[in-house]
């Protein structure tokens, strides 16, 4: 039933072949929150995902 993929920020950094700190940080500076959290991770749907990967240049 997973409609949207949601992604921790390690998933997303894998998939755009970056480290994890980069994507952590660029987390940090636009704010963003995730659309959804298990635990103390957190997880990011496609429209934040696609605001990671055009500020990395990776989009």
């Amino acid at each position: 039933m997973a409609d949207q993929e949601m992604l921790t920020t390690g998933k997303i950094a894998e998939k755009l072949g970056v480290s994890q700190g980069k994507v952590s940080k660029l987390v940090k500076e636009k704010g963003l929150e995730p659309d959804m959290k298990k635990g103390a991770c957190g997880y990011f749907g496609p429209d934040k995902v696609k605001i990671i990967a055009d500020a990395l240049g990776a989009g």
